[in-house]
């Protein structure tokens, strides 16, 4: 049997605008008297550029013994993705979003070009946006879709490679419209296989979380709007079967977490956002392809409401797992007859952890070679981002965590906070009072080892790898208020990290809107008819993370980059000791 690839383009209207098949199938043979196909469907989730080893550990069941190994890295992902497809002639490869967006230096010094091309190597076929896809904005994530050398940002894109190709595979966003009602990106792809004379067809629905526009600069996704994820898929079910689709899987930016293991089906404490999706979507569904949560699970969701009967998987992060997921079609009776998913972990190199143990490899689980293709262009961009990368900051004594305290304070987040104001607290910069940073900025842990060491250039810039800059603006003490306030209204407190110049004191057991108290600024009473200057970043300035309150201040004045701010920090302290967390007293 021979297998070839065809691609096709489809176009329909629906609502949606130009909805793009993408179909593969192999050359007929004679017919088979068994019209079962097995197909195998692998994905990944979350990449967020980490084309190098992130240095990250997966435990793993060995022998009966919980072991550490080490995981993740692009080249070796490539390499089992290749290992896989040989094994199994009909496939297809998917990413559930965040692909690109808050990433290490080695991909967003260039703006992600070097995530895109290392992907195109690996050869997938869709990738479903994910909230972080919009980080830079409309126009410069269709640059990545199309390719091409136009700048739409702060930075200047094809540093490295001059004609900069774009992607290779298909973008998907079935939810995400345009102002003329079409969808930013196909909202479906679909690939046909063809074994002993039988054809199958599985469609892929693509869509990134409706709460995008909550957790992006509204700037990044202005002319776009999010629609609900459940009702944009069921709607695509019936021009799906009409084109003969016999398996759907749906891939979605939008997750849960659990506390089993990655490959457990029965996912114990299975819960977040993806399920009230579930609950809501058409059984015509064989498997859900999540992310956005960053966990591992392959859960057999039939368990937990047998009306839907899918199977929801998602790879964790970074790519140190990629889940294989098994279909066996019926080729005569046009439907799924069995599935499976497993998550595997992508073994990469030994390192050493905070501390100070060594991680490595075990030849127990299956281990891989690095892609040579997929590493040349690893290694091409890592030397063009070296010098940037190795250039010496500051030394600490010990590392600075983003482990959250009861009060939702992190030492790593109010250093930020604290560098912040400091960037922002002489009158030419803006006389700032205080600074806020929102925890989802802060994208790693600051490590150095045990003992104390120099910290880097490269390991702030992972830190806060977004490029915003620093925004002052006045509110009133009323105003300061209600932003303090607005954190508590929720039963999952969206906690800002302080700067040392704000205190306060929370009480959730009072009613909404008085839960915060004493709130004192530079050690004085804040007045509620006063006048503050207060620091956050661009990305909060403009209402990110759903403070809207944001946009109600005044008299804004702009600043440095986040990085820079950090950066300078840093390097007039050295010696710092972890801030202290006490800044938000809990009742």
């Amino acid at each position: 049997m021979t297998f070839s690839r065809l691609v096709h383009l489809t176009k329909r209207m629906f609502g949606f605008a130009a909805l793009l098949a993408l179909a593969s199938c192999t050359h007929s043979n004679p017919r088979s008297t068994d019209p079962t196909l097995r197909i195998s469907v692998l994905a990944f989730n979350d990449l967020h550029g980490h084309l190098e080893p992130p240095m990250i550990s997966v435990r793993e069941q060995v022998n009966q013994v919980s072991t550490s190994v080490p995981a993740g890295g692009v080249a070796y992902m490539a390499s089992a993705i290749q290992q896989l497809k040989a094994q199994h002639p009909l496939h297809a490869v998917v990413s559930a979003g965040d692909m690109i967006g808050a990433t290490p230096l080695i991909s967003a010094l260039f703006l992600d070009e070097p995530t895109i091309e290392a992907v195109n190597a690996m050869g997938i076929d869709f990738n479903a946006v994910g909230n972080h896809e919009f980080d830079k904005g409309v126009a410069e994530l269709e640059r990545m879709r199309q390719g091409g050398c136009e700048q739409f940002t702060r930075l200047k894109p094809c540093l490295v490679n001059k004609t900069f190709p774009g992607a290779n595979f298909e973008f998907l966003a079935a939810n995400v419209k345009k102002e003329n009602g079409s969808t930013l990106f196909p909202a479906y792809g679909i690939k046909v296989f063809q074994q002993g004379g039988h054809e199958v067809k599985v469609g892929f629905v693509g869509m990134t979380l409706k709460g995008t526009p909550q957790i992006v600069t509204p700037a990044g996704v202005k002319g776009v709007r999010f629609e609900s994820e459940a009702s944009t898929a069921n709607a695509l079910v019936p021009i799906l079967k009409a084109q003969g689709v016999a398996a759907l899987v749906l891939v979605i930016h939008e997750g849960g977490t659990v506390q089993g293991g990655p490959n457990d089906p029965n996912c114990p404490g299975l819960t977040g956002d993806i399920l009230p999706i579930l609950n809501e979507l058409d059984p015509a569904f064989d498997v859900v392809v999540s992310g956005h949560t960053h966990r591992a699970y392959a859960c057999d969701y039939q368990k937990f409401n047998p009306a839907k009967p899918f199977l929801l998987t998602s790879a964790g992060q970074y790519g140190t797992l990629l889940t294989h997921i098994q279909l066996e079609v019926d080729a005569l009776q046009h439907k799924v007859t069995k599935k499976s998913a497993h998550n595997l972990i992508i073994q990469s190199e030994a390192f050493t952890n905070a501390a100070g143990v060594r991680i490595a490899p075990t030849p127990l689980l299956p281990q891989f070679t690095p892609h040579p293709g997929v590493a040349q262009i690893v290694s091409t961009y890592k030397s063009a981002s070296a010098q940037q990368a190795a250039r010496q900051i500051s030394h600490l004594p010990q590392s600075i965590t983003r482990v959250a305290t009861p009060s939702g304070e992190t030492a790593l987040g109010n250093l930020i906070a604290d560098a912040q104001w400091a960037a922002t607290a002489a009158k030419d910069k803006g006389a700032s009072d205080f600074a806020l940073m929102n925890p989802g900025g802060v994208r790693a842990d600051l490590i150095v080892p045990p003992g104390g060491g120099a910290v880097n250039f490269g390991q702030l810039f992972s830190i806060q790898p977004f490029g915003n800059t620093l925004t002052v603006k006045t509110f009133t003490g009323q105003l300061i208020k209600e932003l303090l306030e607005s954190q508590y209204r929720q039963d999952r407190p969206r906690v800002l990290h302080p700067s040392a110049q704000l205190t306060y004191q929370v009480d959730l057991k009072q009613a909404l809107g008085q839960r915060v108290s004493d709130i004192r600024i530079k050690g004085q009473s804040l007045q509620l008819d006063g006048r503050y200057r207060v620091t956050m970043n661009s990305f909060l300035a403009t209402g990110g993370d759903a403070f809207s309150i944001f946009n109600r201040g005044t008299d804004t004045l702009g600043g440095d980059l986040d990085v820079d701010a950090l950066t300078d920090y840093l390097a007039k302290n050295p010696g710092l000791t972890p801030p202290k967390t006490d800044r938000i007293r809990m009742e």
